[in-house]
């Protein structure tokens, strides 16, 4: 079981609280809890929220001490953080433990000289005031969430769920980090590159023109869809279904689809003994040269050494083999 810290400084987001308890909560590996999530404060007791609530934290900063993943959620007081949190953040740093951010959470990491020439991100509010403030930090105001070696940092509000998703999916693999999303009911991938949908505007309907088209797809992974197909399925002309998906998602539907195609790559290889081959040909990627292509520039790793690393076998491979098979 890996252990995750939450620092709340107040008056701390209530939202930013929750968005990790309820999805590491819900991880489990073989059976088993895969995280234990304890939420800290500089101050344990009553911790003041930016909703004029008052949340009882238990626990003291010394918990970082013990993490294995410390993230620090979002906070009402940008500008001048908790100098003890900056101390306990500098020596958490020091001691090689992975470090994140939810929203506005990014000051306190930057303010801690975490951040000084790298890349990071914060709610779009609030980018430009993070790179006036420190000039020496790569500011990304249009991503979801950025990651730069053991420091990773996210956009506003919901953006913190896709950065809890990709600590899971880095820890256990993609099977795990989907059914979170499955049981959370939120969209398993989205990548971190994705736009904060700052500059585009949202149609009324937004994440529901295109919908039954998108699960449409995902039933079809196997097969060569093209963006005529898609188009013809949502019944709209293709630079519509352009527009209208890009709107929904941030990216374009053939990044989309080939988003979920790595993702189901990575599912069967880390829950069946498929042939690279079938594992490629089961996911709409054609050949396993394309699959190692893909899967190397996503992750890093070959499609062998990725399964030797997440494999699951054991825990319903055989029936998932059969079922894809």
């Amino acid at each position: 079981m890996l252990r995750v810290a939450v620092v709340a400084s107040p008056p701390v987001s209530m939202f930013n609280l929750a968005i990790p308890e309820m999805l590491f909560d819900k991880a489990e590996v073989d059976g088993r809890p895969g995280y234990e999530v304890v939420i800290c404060a500089p101050d344990p007791g009553p911790v003041p929220t930016t909703g004029g609530l008052d949340l009882h934290v238990p626990h003291g900063l010394e918990a970082l001490r013990e993490a294995d993943t410390v993230i620090v959620a979002g906070t009402g007081k940008l500008y001048s953080p908790d100098p003890r949190v900056l101390a306990a953040l500098r020596d958490t740093a020091d001691a090689g433990v992975r470090i994140a951010s939810i929203c506005t959470g990014a000051f306190s990491l930057a303010e801690a000289g975490l951040l000084k020439g790298r890349r990071a991100t914060t709610y779009w509010t609030h980018a430009d005031e993070l790179r006036r403030r420190h000039p020496d930090v790569e500011v990304q105001g249009d991503v979801l969430y950025a990651q730069d070696g053991p420091f990773l940092t996210s956009s506003g509000y919901a953006a913190g769920i896709d950065l809890c998703l990709h600590l899971i999916r880095t820890d256990y693999g993609a099977a795990v980090a989907n059914e979170v999303a499955r049981l959370a009911l939120v969209a398993p991938v989205r990548p971190g590159g994705q736009t904060q949908f700052t500059h585009t505007p949202l149609p009324p309907e937004r994440g529901t023109a295109c919908a039954d088209t998108r699960g449409w797809a995902m039933r079809n992974l196997d097969k060569p869809l093209t963006l005529t197909d898609l188009a013809r399925h949502a019944g709209v002309s293709v630079r519509t279904l352009t527009r209208r998906f890009h709107a929904e998602s941030g990216v374009s539907p053939l990044q989309w689809l080939l988003h979920q195609r790595v993702e189901r790559a990575r599912e069967l290889l880390e829950t069946t003994t498929l042939p690279m081959d079938q594992v490629a040909a089961a996911c709409g990627l054609g050949t396993a040269d394309s699959l190692r292509a893909h899967l190397v520039r996503r992750t890093g790793l070959t499609p062998s050494a990725y399964r030797a690393q997440f494999s699951r076998l054991g825990t319903g491979a055989d029936e998932v083999s059969s079922s894809v098979a």
